[in-house]
């Protein structure tokens, strides 16, 4: 880096070592407690044996905005908050070279458990926004794993 170039921070706290999230190429649109917004291209390495994107890469997409949305951006010394369960409906195949958006938001906070839903959208032929998938997480609160 030269000395004119200032490193831009990360715009949340667990993108430091989500190197899954680096090689999909996830940029943070919006990020803050309870909400999230990203995008992702849907590169040829990412799709399936049909042409259209892998499933895995949707539910990573779905799941990155999961994990962003469910944690304070600026991170916290004692406890995580990791997914408990998730369901995901895909809707649409999504298609080769389209940005899919994955916006989240949580609708319930009880305790240490929390409930969100994340939709995965890619823009249509005609400009209309469509649905790829709807994906549903829930959340528990632990304490923070001790490094080794």
């Amino acid at each position: 880096m030269s000395e004119t170039q200032v490193e831009k921070p990360l715009p949340h706290a667990i993108l430091e070592n989500d190197y899954a999230t680096q090689w999909m190429g996830i940029e943070v649109v919006e990020v803050s407690d309870g909400k999230a917004v990203i995008t992702m291209e849907l590169k040829r390495e990412m799709l399936n044996g049909f042409g259209i994107a892998h499933g895995g890469m949707i539910f990573a997409l779905a799941d990155t905005a999961f994990a962003l949305s469910c944690n304070p951006p600026e991170g916290s010394e004692d406890t995580i908050t990791v997914a408990s369960g998730v369901d995901i409906n895909f809707l649409k195949p999504g298609i080769p070279g389209r940005l899919l958006t994955a916006s989240a938001r949580r609708v319930s906070q009880q305790g240490r458990s929390g409930l969100y839903d994340i939709t995965v959208t890619q823009p249509g032929r005609d400009g209309a926004t469509e649905t790829v998938a709807e994906f549903r997480g829930r959340s528990r609160t632990v304490p923070k794993p001790k490094s080794r």
